[in-house]
């Protein structure tokens, strides 16, 4: 329904010319929209936006939200806001889908058309066929050798016919996929670009279910089947509607003519079966080469790290958005290239050539021997039974796909405004300042920090204060739920704290750029993520750029005691490891050689991810959550031994700083200083032996605990 509309600017004018610069004023209860986010309600407000027209296009009446996906009804209201749409977005999307293949795109536009003239045609030239054999016999010079000849006529301009679907269809196809790779990547860096904050709010996560919807519309498999090919179908049967119209009252003149009419009406109501003649299609199932099926299990794997909120803080705090935009790019690029190959197989030349209607046609000549001495053409009602046939199932098809694109507009709206959103935790441009890397490790200065997650009335963070010198290692310690991983992203910059002032190195972390800030740390997540590929990735991904270096790999397993878990894999650092979120496909060799492993083990390998980018001098800050939660006390004694050792120079000089949250306390004794979380709140703050002697909380928990 997409790629047609680039060049219909005239069709398109005439329907929104008046709503150029006008606005639609919503109801008073109608949130305030801007290009990015929706905010705090007010009255009468304009939709100027896509984003604004999308969100418009959800409202019912009492204040409630239709649910994604769900039908826009057909008002007036509604159409004002398709032609909105259509003004701020619709031809710059068209436009950037014909700049894809211009050529071969106008060539599909022009041959659709061309295509829809055919049925039309069809009938009009049978119904010659039927009325030269009808007078023929009426004057009884019927001879087999000229009907041969007018059957074979008919046969050619068939196979033309087919020969000409064929190479439509094949150019279709090309065009099609271009335009399903467009949407399917934008939608792709959609999700990778937005942070935590920006997918967390309501209105956020429905524009982007339907922008999914609208992305795999492409594919047929979208919402209510829609195509990219329906603006031009609509074309297609409008010009089939009005080709056949034409031919209905070219031949409609006098009571004879009109009595066929009417003859050809009721005979179109009725059911007609009709034989076909031709190659069956073949069902194979589709089986993939072991390159197909290992691009296929690639590709799913990164569109899972995309969509997979699970994933979103290591994505972000590793910058993993380029790599997995250009994997994902490139395992997409041989699915596609094998999806056509299979769709060049099962389209024969045999199986696109339809006789349906031509033997229809046939089956009327014996009626020539019972109307030699009638007036009547069994041509013309031959030809009206078709046309009026056509014009009801084409009125049909019209209506149905008029629907769809009506829809459909509105999922475009979704798929466009998503591209507008910023993320929350972006900074703007004029307040970005560029993080400078601490000789000696980050300073943090955090004053009464606050943070309620949305749908909570209870903060989950208040007032939290306390300040961290440059090289000093903090422990947060604390009862399950008190806010410790919490306060963990924020320091991360994976979510932003409502209230309060949190520094970094005397900045304001709020002017960092995320993916600056986030190049100078490193960090072990209490959920980290198991990726179903290989050792090198599942390590590699804490330093992208040295992810083909065995070297800085091996190193990284090292640091984090894991070079006997990898030893004893089959295949090394190239075992490929299951997650249970693994995908199999026919012919598909890998993952029959997945290995599972351990709690322990996969902690491990989150630690090696942490160290691959822990010793680079650019980082200054180290954070571990729970890093040895499933270690026995020897291991986690060894790791945090390491985590000293790169947290020093070479002459024991402090160059990094740590925080690591436990909840085994005898490890907070290595820290310079430990914070005791109860409900949300800093309840103690001070050396292990400071808090000891306060006797309080924490040494209660400590006594506990040893």
């Amino acid at each position: 329904m997409l790629i047609a509309s680039a060049h219909r600017s005239s069709a398109w004018c005439s329907m929104y010319h008046l709503f150029k610069t006008g606005r639609i004023l919503l109801p008073d209860d109608f949130p305030l929209v801007s290009e990015s986010l929706p905010q705090p309600e007010k009255p009468s407000v304009p939709v100027r936006t896509a984003y604004d027209a999308w969100l418009a296009s959800r409202h019912l009446p009492g204040g409630e939200r239709l649910v994604p996906g769900a039908h826009r009804r057909f008002s007036l209201f509604n159409v004002k806001l398709a032609l909105i749409i259509v003004r701020t977005c619709a031809f710059e999307f068209f436009s950037r889908l014909l700049s894809l293949h211009p050529v071969r795109t106008m060539l599909m536009m022009s041959l659709n058309v061309i295509r829809s003239l055919f049925p039309a045609f069809r009938g009009y030239s049978q119904a010659l066929i039927i009325d030269e054999l009808q007078s023929l016999v009426i004057s009884g010079n019927f001879t087999w050798t000229r009907l041969l000849h007018l059957v074979a006529t008919e046969l050619v301009r068939r196979i033309f016919e087919s020969l000409l679907d064929g190479f439509a269809a094949s150019n279709e196809t090309i065009v099609v996929d271009s335009a399903r790779f467009y949407v399917e990547y934008v939608q792709m860096e959609q999700r990778v670009r937005l942070d935590i904050p920006t997918l967390s709010d309501p209105a956020v996560r429905d524009l982007l279910q339907e922008s999914d919807l609208f992305a795999r519309s492409f594919s047929g498999s979208g919402f209510g089947l829609l195509s990219p090919l329906d603006f031009i179908h609509i074309i297609s049967l409008v010009t089939e509607i009005f080709s056949h119209v034409l031919l209905i009252l070219s031949l409609t003149g006098g009571a004879t003519h009109y009595g066929v009419l009417l003859l050809s009406i009721f005979s179109a109501t009725l059911p007609l079966f009709v034989t076909w003649f031709g190659c069956p299609d073949a069902h194979s199932e589709t089986l993939y080469t072991p390159r197909e099926a290992r691009a296929a299990d690639r590709q799913e794997k990164m569109r899972n790290l995309a969509f997979n909120d699970a994933h979103r803080p290591e994505i972000e705090l590793f910058g993993l958005g380029d790599w997995i935009l250009k994997t994902w790019a490139s395992a997409r690029k041989v699915v596609l290239d094998s999806e056509q190959t299979q769709n060049f197989r099962d389209s024969s030349f045999m199986s696109k050539l339809n006789f349906s209607d031509f033997l229809f046609a046939l089956q009327n000549i014996p009626l020539v021997l019972l109307l030699q001495t009638s007036s009547a053409s069994l041509g013309s009602l031959t030809l009206y039974r078709s046309s009026i046939q056509s014009v009801i199932l084409a009125s049909r098809n019209l209506l149905a796909t008029s629907r769809m694109v009506f829809q459909g507009i509105f999922f475009m709206s979704a798929f466009c405004a998503g591209r507008t959103l910023k993320p929350r935790l972006q900074p703007n441009e004029e307040d970005v300042v560029c993080y400078q890397t601490s000789l000696n490790g980050a300073t943090i200065e955090a004053r009464n920090l606050s943070y309620t997650y949305p749908g909570s009335s209870e903060p989950a963070l208040k007032d939290v204060n306390f300040t961290l010198q440059s090289g000093e290692t903090l422990a947060i310690v604390g009862y399950n739920g008190s806010g410790k991983s919490t306060l963990a992203k924020i320091l991360l910059r994976i979510m932003d704290h409502d209230l309060g002032h949190l520094a970094i190195n005397g900045v304001d972390i709020r002017r960092y750029d995320p993916q600056d800030y986030h190049q100078h740390l490193t960090a072990v997540f209490q959920g980290f993520s198991k990726f179903s590929t290989t050792v090198r990735e599942n390590v590699g991904v804490g330093r992208v750029e040295k992810m083909r270096s065995r070297t800085s790999i091996e190193t990284a397993i090292h640091l984090a005691e894991a070079d006997s878990v990898v030893n004893s894999l089959p295949y090394g650092i190239r075992t490929i490891l299951a997650s249970g979120e693994s995908m199999s496909y026919p012919g598909s060799g890998p993952s029959s050689r997945q290995h599972g492993l351990s709690g322990g083990e996969w902690q491990r390998l989150s630690i090696a991810r942490a160290f691959m980018r822990a010793n680079e001098p650019q980082v200054d800050l180290l954070l571990f959550d729970e890093p040895t939660s499933s270690l026995d006390a020897h291991a986690q004694n060894q790791i945090f031994d390491t985590i000293d050792k790169i947290s020093r120079s070479p002459t024991g000089e402090r160059i990094k700083s740590c925080i690591f949250i436990t909840h085994r306390l005898s490890t907070a004794r290595r820290a310079d200083k430990v914070v005791m979380m109860q409900n949300g709140t800093i309840s103690e703050f001070g050396t292990h032996d400071e808090l000891l002697r306060r006797d309080g909380a924490y040494a209660a928990l400590y006594r506990a605990s040893v």
